[in-house]
C-alpha cells in the first residue's frame, strides 16, 4: 500500500515539475503582462485541478455540486491530469538522453568535425515541442470524447454450446450492465438507448451491477420511468455492482448505509427487475431446462469487496441435472479466480465493470486499454468451447464524462 503510494506521489510531483517546467520556457520570449498573465492562469487551473482532486474522496462534497460542474470539472481535470503524465513521460525521456549523452561525452569526449552546431532544431526544443502538442492533444481529446458518452453500440455475438438443450437454440438474450445513474444529465439520451434495447426484441435482458454511483436516490422518478421500459418474454434479470452498496460514500450510521441500499434493491423490484442475490432460477421449454444464477458483488482484486457467495447460489442446483447454466457476476476477475477453475459446468458468465475504462482502442484487429494492466479479461468475449466470459463494456460512465475509443455497450447474444 504505502509502496503504491510513493510511486503514485513521486509520479504526480515529477508532472507538475515538468509542467511548469515546460510552460515557462514557451512563455519565456512572450512580453512580461503576457509571461505573467498565462502563468498566472495556469497556477490557478493547477490549483483548483488539485481542489478538486483532493475532493473525489469526499463523495459527500461532490454530489451536492451541479452537475454540469461535476460533468465539466471531470472533463477537464481528467484531460489535464493525463496530460500532464505525457509531458512527464516525454521530458523524462529527454532529460535520461541528456545524461547519457552527458555522461558517454565525459569519458568520450566527440571531435570538433563531428558535432552539429548549426542544427535547425536541438533534440530538446524537438521533445519539448511533442511535449505540448501530446499535452495539448490530451485535453482537448477527452473534452472531444464527452460526445460519445451516449453513443450507444449494440454488439451482436453468436455463440455455439453443444449442450445447450434444443428448445434453447436461438436464444436472444440482451446485456447491459454499469448504468452508474448518477452520471447522467440527459433524460432523453438514456431514454433513446433503452429503446435501442427495445428494438433489438430480446427473449430476455440481464443486468450485471451498478446501477448506482453511490447512492439510490439517484435513480430520480424520471430515470426509474425510463428504466421501468425494459420489458422481454421472459423477464429483466439483475445483480448488484461494487458501487450500489454505498461504499464510497460517508454515512451517518451503519442503518443509514443498510437503509440505502435496501431502497435500491427495492428499485430493482419495482422496475420490475428481478434481482438475484446469490441464488438460482431455471427456465424451462419443453421438456429442456436451463439455469441463470446471479451473485453479488465477488471481487479478486483486494480493493473491491466479496459480498457474493457463488456456492450459495448453487445450492440445490448440481441435484437438479441442469445441463446449461448462466451466470450473472459484475466483476469479471471472479471468472479466473473462482469459476473457470471451480464451476466446469457454468457455461456462460456475464460481467462488465471494468467500462473498458472508457478509453483505449477497440478494433475488430486491435484492442488495448490501460485497463488491461489490471484485468486480462476487459472487454468482449474470452472462454473455450464450451465455458465463456463475456465483459460489457458498460452502459453508463464513471469518473470522466465521456467516452474515447471504448464506447458504451449494448450486447445481443444469441445461443446456438
Amino acid at each position: 500500500m504505502w509502496v503504491r503510494f510513493v510511486i503514485i506521489f513521486i509520479i504526480v510531483v515529477l508532472a507538475e515539475v515538468y509542467c511548469y517546467i515546460l510552460i515557462r520556457s514557451v512563455i519565456r520570449n512572450l512580453p512580461i503582462y503576457l509571461r505573467s498573465s498565462v502563468m498566472a492562469f495556469y497556477i490557478i487551473i493547477t490549483a483548483l485541478y488539485w481542489v478538486y482532486l483532493l475532493l473525489l474522496n469526499r463523495t459527500d462534497i461532490i454530489i451536492k455540486m451541479p452537475l454540469g460542474l461535476q460533468n465539466f470539472c471531470n472533463t477537464l481535470f481528467t484531460g489535464l491530469l493525463i496530460g500532464k503524465i505525457l509531458v512527464m513521460l516525454v521530458m523524462l525521456i529527454d532529460d535520461i538522453r541528456r545524461v547519457i549523452v552527458w555522461a558517454f561525452t565525459s569519458v568520450f569526449p566527440l571531435k570538433s568535425e563531428f558535432t552539429t552546431p548549426h542544427e535547425p532544431i536541438t533534440r530538446s526544443l524537438f521533445m519539448k515541442r511533442l511535449a505540448l502538442f501530446l499535452g495539448g492533444s490530451a485535453v482537448l481529446g477527452f473534452m472531444y470524447g464527452t460526445s460519445n458518452k451516449y453513443n450507444y453500440q449494440v454488439r451482436k455475438i453468436k455463440i455455439k454450446f453443444p449442450n445447450l438443450p434444443e428448445s434453447f437454440r436461438g436464444l436472444r438474450m440482451v446485456q447491459v450492465s454499469d448504468i452508474h445513474t448518477g452520471s447522467f444529465d440527459s433524460h432523453k439520451d438514456v431514454e433513446n438507448g433503452i429503446n435501442k434495447i427495445l428494438e433489438l426484441k430480446p427473449d430476455i435482458i440481464f443486468f450485471t451491477g451498478d446501477l448506482v454511483n453511490n447512492i439510490a436516490d439517484e435513480v430520480t422518478e424520471e430515470y426509474h420511468a425510463i428504466f421501468s421500459k425494459l420489458y422481454a418474454p421472459m423477464g429483466v434479470y439483475s445483480i448488484l455492482g461494487n458501487h450500489d452498496y454505498g461504499d464510497y460514500k460517508t454515512w451517518a450510521s451503519p442503518e443509514a448505509k443498510t437503509h440505502n441500499l435496501n431502497k435500491l434493491k427495492n428499485h430493482h423490484h419495482t422496475m420490475g427487475w428481478r434481482l438475484l442475490i446469490n441464488e438460482h432460477l431455471v427456465f424451462e421449454r419443453a421438456e429442456d431446462k436451463i439455469a441463470l444464477l446471479g451473485i453479488e458483488n465477488w471481487s479478486a482484486k483486494a480493493h473491491f469487496p466479496k459480498y457474493g457467495d457463488l456456492s450459495k447460489a448453487y445450492e440445490g442446483l448440481k441435484e437438479k441435472n441442469i445441463p446449461f447454466k448462466i451466470l450473472l457476476s459484475h466483476d469479471p476477475s471472479h471468472w479466473d479466480e473462482q469459476v473457470f477453475p471451480d464451476y466446469k459446468d457454468i457455461n456462460l458468465t456475464l460481467s462488465g465493470h471494468t467500462h473498458g475504462m472508457q478509453f483505449g482502442v477497440d478494433s475488430k484487429y486491435f484492442k488495448w486499454s490501460p485497463v488491461q494492466y489490471m484485468y486480462n479479461k476487459w472487454a468482449g468475449l474470452y472462454g473455450t468451447e464450451n465455458q465463456y466470459l463475456y465483459v460489457n463494456r458498460g452502459f453508463g460512465f464513471l469518473g470522466y464524462k465521456g467516452r474515447i475509443g471504448i464506447m458504451p455497450e449494448i450486447t445481443l447474444i444469441e445461443l446456438a
